[in-house]
């Protein structure tokens, strides 16, 4: 009969660099990562459950995952962008996400022209969910339109884009070329 790991009579046995690999190779089948965040997952892994064997070096073996084929930053870097831009968040706002999920700075310079070019579209959808501008119900007032700069600006949109989304009229039709 196999007995159940869980239980509270038999600890969990520590770590070693096979088992670490298997770690790596499931958390890579279920989850899309970075090479970033496979690592901070293998290093808490290891301070878990300890650590058997030779050190182990977590970055090492996240970048062997990335040679492999099995992480690719690029990848999930513009995949994020590209869904966080369609709910309406902004360059500056993907940036950080980007960069806290542990996407290297080239592979978010690669994809920056993407970002940029999808801005006004990206802040043009965040008013509309939130009803800003010509979105919004009648003339708001001063109040208001800060609130609704500051919103825009948290967001992660630039401030000239955002003054003018808030500036157009209710109800008015909207040019994005314009913007």
């Amino acid at each position: 009969m196999r007995r159940n790991r869980s239980s509270p009579g038999s600890p969990i046995p520590p770590l070693d660099a096979a088992a670490l690999d298997r770690l790596a190779l499931r958390y890579v089948e279920r989850f899309a990562t970075t090479r970033g965040k496979l690592a901070d997952y293998l290093r808490r892994k290891i301070r878990e459950r300890g650590w058997e064997g030779p050190a182990a070096d977590p970055a090492a073996l996240a970048e062997r995952m990335a040679e492999l084929g099995y992480v690719d930053d690029r990848a999930f870097a513009a995949a994020r962008a590209g869904l966080m831009a369609r709910r309406g968040l902004g360059a500056r706002r993907i940036d950080g996400a980007l960069r806290q999920a542990g996407v290297r700075e080239a592979d978010r310079e690669d994809i920056a022209p993407d970002i940029a070019e999808s801005g006004v579209a990206a802040a043009l959808a965040y008013a509309r969910r939130r009803r800003i501008g010509p979105w919004g119900m009648g003339d708001p007032d001063r109040a208001t339109r800060e609130k609704q700069v500051a919103a825009m600006l948290r967001a992660g949109h630039g401030f000239d884009l955002v003054r003018r989304i808030v500036a157009l009229p209710a109800g008015e039709p909207i040019d994005p070329d314009s913007l």
